[in-house]
């Protein structure tokens, strides 16, 4: 009993600590603390975006496959030539790529889907209280941002925000290293008028909807 209960914390351990490098090997990329490789993510991220643009996916992913087995194979078979000459014996290639364990553990299944439990169950209790008027400067909120997105939506498709959005993920970081200081200044700006602004509206409320919203 112990025994299982001890492997049980370990695999859940382990599934956490795997959970936290990938968020951690994220946040480098996007930080570019190693140039080389967010330089190569960015690149690819972008240009399959942007062949998703103009392309059907199905296509994407078969130039995809298509120039990955090139190289494989162009590869495998150069390797094999010069063993062949020189009489080695290396084996194979990408023996240590093949021999790494790429499965994923029922654990960390398991784990993935509680967060994402967790952030769904948030996420409908949100909707719900917006939806609803809970909080009529929430809500507004919401009826303002939505408003900004039908004209977002006109101008751009779902393709081009996920473009968009890539290009200001790895461009971000890069542009505030440089100049933190005066974005925090513009962002204390906005924030402390967006506040005045609210309170302002708020202030002009009936006093029913201020109590409901007291409550």
């Amino acid at each position: 009993m112990a025994d299982s209960t001890s492997s049980s914390s370990d695999s859940s351990s382990s599934s956490s600590s795997s959970l936290r490098d990938l968020t951690h090997s994220a946040l480098q990329l996007i930080h570019w603390r190693e140039p080389k490789k967010s330089a190569m993510a960015f690149s690819l991220s972008l240009l399959v975006l942007v062949s998703v643009a103009t392309l059907s996916v199905i296509s994407v992913v078969s130039y995809l496959m298509l120039a990955c087995l090139c190289v494989t194979i162009t590869f495998r078979v150069y390797k094999s030539v010069i063993q062949a000459v020189q009489k080695s014996e290396e084996g194979h290639p990408f023996r240590s790529l093949l021999e790494k364990d790429i499965s994923v553990s029922s654990e960390s299944v398991r784990q993935l889907a509680d967060q994402f439990l967790i952030h769904l169950n948030w996420f409908s209790s949100q909707t719900r209280r917006l939806l609803l008027v809970q909080d009529l400067v929430d809500s507004l909120k919401l009826a303002a941002a939505m408003w900004v997105m039908t004209y977002v939506g006109a101008v751009f498709n779902g393709v081009t925000i996920l473009i968009l959005a890539d290009i200001i993920f790895f461009t971000t970081p890069l542009i505030y290293q440089k100049k933190k200081t005066q974005i925090d200044r513009q962002i204390e700006l906005v924030r402390s008028r967006l506040e005045e602004t609210l309170q302002k509206l708020q202030d002009h409320l009936p006093g029913a909807v201020k109590r409901t919203k007291a409550e």
